[in-house]
């Protein structure tokens, strides 16, 4: 009988095994989807499968540029350990290479895409180091970028992809921009003007700061200029084009950039894991789950 894709597709999903082992599963069980993962457990295919609802939160992100042309993702396992491991690291560029040569466009896409590993696809080789290496392993998040020929790429790496941070400036040049991407790196902004601020997001901290000027005893004329003081001050802290420049406290990060004939035009920072629940195994736990293959 013929087997569907979307069949293939979600026995991949549930057990963990390759392509052609799920196809080949299908096709020898009649389309049966139960019956061929109970043939991937008896052939010792299905390794993944269990590991499907457990967390993976530690990992790596990482930026791949090619011309006008950038990738940044993140790749998570369930333990720093495994993502220290070099055949993790290698596949994280092996899907960032693949990614940057392809025509994806979202998530969804590049875990489509073929790669150079034997494996197959973005989605396969995944699923393929997952029952190798014994822990879930996910692409999380990628984000694919250009820019034009008058604008340049500002990267930074910090703890050796613990933190990510990819920046387009128009003008200047990549070391202002990697100067930029630094910054971003060590202040965490969640902006990049003041004009990208979601206007609930600062009523609520406007909110807050009346009802703090409030309890501390001040009228109610002086708590409105303390609240209008302070959201200044909130500014500085979550826009990176209002943050004081790390190298030089006393000009902000836009100046610095317009100083060296520039303007700041995107700013994506990934740090891994934020966002997710963390797993709280102690490293003894860690090594003895490899050990035993859990």
């Amino acid at each position: 009988m013929e087997i569907s894709a979307s069949l293939v597709r979600e026995l991949r999903e549930k057990s963990g095994a390759g392509m052609m082992d799920c196809k080949k599963a299908l096709s020898e069980c009649n389309g049966d989807i139960n019956l061929a993962m109970d043939y991937l457990r008896e052939k010792g295919i299905a390794k993944a499968e269990k590991k499907g609802n457990r967390i993976a939160a530690e990992g790596l992100a990482n930026i791949y540029v090619n011309g006008d042309k950038a990738v940044i993702l993140e790749v998570n396992s369930e333990t720093d350990f495994v993502s220290k491991n070099e055949e993790f690291t290698s596949m994280i560029d092996t899907i960032g290479e693949a990614i940057l040569k392809s025509n994806a466009i979202n998530l969804e896409s590049a875990l489509e895409v073929e790669t150079d590993d034997e494996a197959g696809t973005v989605g396969d080789l995944i699923i393929s180091k997952t029952a190798k290496i014994g822990e879930k392993l996910s692409l999380r998040r990628i984000e694919i970028v250009t820019k034009n020929s008058d604008e340049v790429f500002g990267t930074y790496l910090h703890m050796g992809g613990k933190i990510a941070v990819l920046t387009i400036l128009k003008g200047a040049n990549e070391e202002i921009a990697k100067d930029v991407s630094m910054q971003a790196a060590a202040m965490k902004p969640s902006y990049v003007f003041i004009a990208d601020v979601p206007e609930e997001v600062v009523n609520r901290e406007r909110e807050v700061l009346k009802e703090q000027s409030i309890n501390e005893g001040k009228p109610a004329d002086i708590a409105e200029k303390m609240v209008e003081g302070r959201i200044k001050k909130f500014y500085k802290d979550i826009c990176l084009a209002e943050q004081a420049f790390i190298k030089d406290g006393d000009i902000t990060v836009n100046t610095y950039v317009a100083n060296n004939g520039g303007e700041i035009l995107k700013m994506i920072r990934y740090e891994v894991g934020e966002g997710m629940e963390k797993r709280c195994d102690n490293f003894a736990e860690e090594v003895m789950n490899q050990v035993n293959g859990n």
